[in-house]
């Protein structure tokens, strides 16, 4: 853990108090909108036939603010970052303000781009859905695991330190196979690996409505799934208990058991888990088509081809919303599955 400078710590302790952004340590940026996969509990790729992309005068647009703000971190999203035909020029404008890039990818594409990403990011995060069997299921691409394994080693052979993690959304189709996802991770080489339940409730990831019911219930366990799913949980903790030890596993035991607690919100039998969360005071969304949020899951309040991002981050829209939101009370943030709580202190 490294810690600011303690200017850099006040600016941002600040910005907690204020609600007026003074430090911006992290940029999420969706360069292109298109995806490489069709996964069940995703519609961005529903969207594929009407590509939106930001444009390298969008990304040098950026750069006054991300100056000004001292943004340390930019992680590139999507859709599938790669597939913008100048991803890795954007990285490279980036890489000259010295700001650490991560990807977060599908993977389908690392192996023909190994050499370049070795280079022009900092690291990489995959999504891994399973086994073999079960991922290939879930992205709905044949051969998609095989690709993803491919594209680590081509990664590894170049520069056999650098960092490639996963992330695993735990859902109806795959939590019976916890155990052999875990197994699949080291076997593909990966650093570490974290978990988090499935969104169903919110219109992120191009869901121009929230999920009907039956939708829902084809990711969201049932009720009759819960017994199964707490004995799966315990499982993992009793069984890989070194893996929570040396961080392979990144989250705790505790926040494992809020997956469980979190599928039985959705059903009515306990609260949703608390989460402690500082994303729209630390950190900003831009989407494919410019717009920005403070969050992957609130309403956007502005777009960086009409206005400079540092005049719509400090918009008295978006101050009032930092302002009046309570995390407690929001129902966006109670069901919320995706959330950031970076400390003043904390250098990225």
């Amino acid at each position: 853990m490294k810690i600011q400078s303690p200017y850099q710590t006040y600016k941002r302790f600040r910005t907690l108090q204020t609600d007026t952004i003074t430090s911006l340590p992290i940029v999420i940026l969706m360069p292109h909108s298109a995806c490489n996969c069709r996964c069940v509990m995703c519609d961005i790729w529903k969207g594929n036939h009407n590509l939106k992309q930001l444009s390298e005068a969008d990304i040098q647009g950026l750069l006054d603010s991300l100056r000004k703000y001292e943004t340390k971190q930019v992680l590139m999203t999507g859709g599938e970052a790669m597939l913008h035909a100048n991803f890795f020029r954007f990285c490279e404008i980036l890489k000259k303000e010295k700001i650490k890039i991560s990807l977060l990818s599908t993977g389908l594409t690392m192996k023909k781009n190994a050499h370049l990403l070795v280079d022009g990011v900092d690291d990489i995060i995959v999504s891994l859905d399973g086994n073999e069997e079960i991922h290939n299921r879930i992205r709905n691409i044949p051969g998609a695991y095989l690709r993803l394994r491919e594209g680590i080693e081509a990664v590894k052979s170049l520069k056999p330190s650098f960092p490639v993690s996963g992330r695993t959304v735990i859902q109806k189709l795959n939590f019976r196979h916890w155990a052999a996802i875990l197994e699949s991770a080291k076997q593909i080489g990966l650093n570490t690996v974290s978990f988090l339940p499935a969104d169903v409730s919110s219109t992120a990831f191009n869901r121009a409505m929230q999920w009907e019911l039956e939708k829902q219930h084809q990711i969201m366990l049932g009720e009759e799934d819960l017994g199964e799913l707490g004995e799966v949980v315990e499982d993992i903790i009793d069984n890989y208990k070194g893996d929570f030890v040396s961080h392979f596993i990144v989250e705790s035991p505790a926040k494992l058991r809020n997956i469980y607690q979190y599928y039985a919100a959705c059903h009515g039998f306990n609260d949703f888990p608390y989460k402690k969360c500082n994303a729209p005071w630390v950190s900003t969304v831009i989407e494919a088509d410019g717009t920005v949020r403070p969050c992957f899951f609130h309403n956007d309040y502005g777009n960086i081809k009409s206005d400079p991002l540092d005049k719509i981050i400090n918009s008295p829209q978006a101050i009032r919303f930092r302002k009046n939101l309570d995390m407690a009370e929001d129902e966006t943030c109670k069901k919320c599955v995706c959330y950031l709580n970076l400390k003043p202190h904390i250098q990225i």
